[in-house]
């Protein structure tokens, strides 16, 4: 018989615990949702943090402090993440203040193409494994990203796939830059049909940024308002992007128009109207039980007086439900009762979204609801759809990772 002592037990396994995936209860018809549910944060991240914060926080990793504009410089003008590539940063810190400071926010699972190449839509990951998307878009002379904002929406529009998932979270500040850096990456690698060679070598070529994507941006301001400040800021502080090419677009939080008019920051406003009387708004947009259609009118236009910048108006065009050439009649005589020159309206013909009972107008019944509308003097554009093919245009959005 041994007499050696027992063996002590084993430690216990350390194998991470997988994460569930986020589950969302289906909005209950007409509800709001304006408070996100809790969850564990995103990681902190560089861009989450304004110049000074950056400093403070390198100054805490026992860094000198003129090490955090070099990693700025790193992310949004160089657009690398790779430490290897940092050589003015000691290469026995480079890993640790990348570990620290640019943690993965986005992973993608899905990447669609359409248009010829030139329209791709991604589907990323985030930490908790909740999904959002993002769509790249090329235009002549132009580059285009539609971003989220929030994992779902609370909104709970019936007539858009992002609305019916409801909502799962905010995203922080630097998920919403991120989508942004990564398409400037992907531009440089060549990776959007359409460019020259030569494009790849310029430091930023995304030109126009709209929040279209999932989510009501002004229901998640703070961290809406700190991605348009990272976005336009002057590289390598950010991206450098001209604030006149960045759209905020809402259903019509009105005390969130009102304090994005006095940021200070010349964003376009877009206005996602889609009728012009209170009873038909109440069903395809429910905030309008809150805010009514005047009052969402007059906060866009209290918008363009207080920046000078003209309001677009979305109004997504469904058969037999909103284009009726009366209902035309009475957004033309709305809008020019508040002025002219202020305003301009985008009506867009509605994309499929999965069980949808609405679908889009009749070619003629469209153009019959612009001419109206031109006739009162209001400045009108029909949306060019991109995307539609891969899930990817306006109210498509749904994270799907199929």
């Amino acid at each position: 018989m041994s007499t050696s002592e027992p063996s002590a037990p084993s430690a216990p396994s350390r194998r991470p615990v997988p994460l569930p995936e986020p589950t969302t209860a289906p909005p209950v018809p007409g509800q709001l949702t304006f408070r996100a549910p809790r969850r564990a944060k995103p990681p902190r991240h560089l861009a989450d943090l304004s110049p000074a914060e950056r400093t403070d926080a390198v100054v805490r990793l026992g860094q000198q402090g003129f090490r955090a504009r070099q990693l700025s410089t790193h992310y949004f003008d160089r657009l690398t993440l790779d430490p290897e590539r940092m050589t003015d940063l000691p290469k026995a810190v480079r890993g640790g203040l990348v570990a620290d400071l640019l943690p993965t926010l986005l992973t993608p699972v899905v990447r669609r193409t359409a248009d010829d190449g030139q329209t791709m839509k991604y589907a990323w990951r985030l930490h908790d494994r909740a999904i959002v998307e993002s769509v790249l878009m090329r235009y002549p002379g132009r580059v285009t990203i539609c971003i989220s904002s929030q994992a779902g929406c609370g909104m709970n529009c019936p007539f858009c796939a992002t609305g019916q998932a409801g909502l799962t979270r905010n995203l922080s500040t630097a998920e919403i830059v991120e989508q942004v850096v990564w398409a400037a990456r992907a531009l440089r690698a060549g990776e959007l049909a359409g460019g020259e060679a030569a494009d790849r070598e310029a430091p930023l070529r995304v030109s126009n940024v709209v929040f279209m994507g999932m989510g009501e941006a002004l229901a998640n301001y703070q961290q809406a308002i700190g991605a348009i400040r990272r976005l336009t800021d002057p590289v390598p502080d950010g991206l450098g992007l001209s604030a006149r090419g960045i759209t905020m677009s809402t259903v019509g939080l009105v005390p969130g128009i009102d304090k994005l008019a006095a940021e200070g920051v010349p964003v376009t406003l877009a206005l996602s109207l889609h009728a012009p009387d209170d009873e038909l708004r109440n069903e395809l947009v429910p905030i309008n039980t809150r805010w009514s259609v005047d009052e969402a009118l007059d906060a866009a236009h209290r918008y363009y007086a207080t920046t000078g910048r003209r309001v677009s108006i979305e109004y997504a065009l469904i058969r037999d439900i909103n284009d009726q050439g009366w209902r035309a009649d009475l957004l033309g005589e709305k809008l020019r009762r508040r002025g002219r020159g202020w305003v301009h309206v985008n009506p867009i013909p509605l994309n499929p979204t999965p069980g949808s009972k609405w679908t889009a107008s009749r070619p003629g019944v469209e153009q019959h609801f612009v001419e109206r509308l031109r006739a009162h003097g209001i400045p009108t554009t029909v949306r060019d759809t991109r995307g539609q093919d891969i899930d990817g245009a306006c109210g498509q959005l749904a994270a799907s990772t199929a």
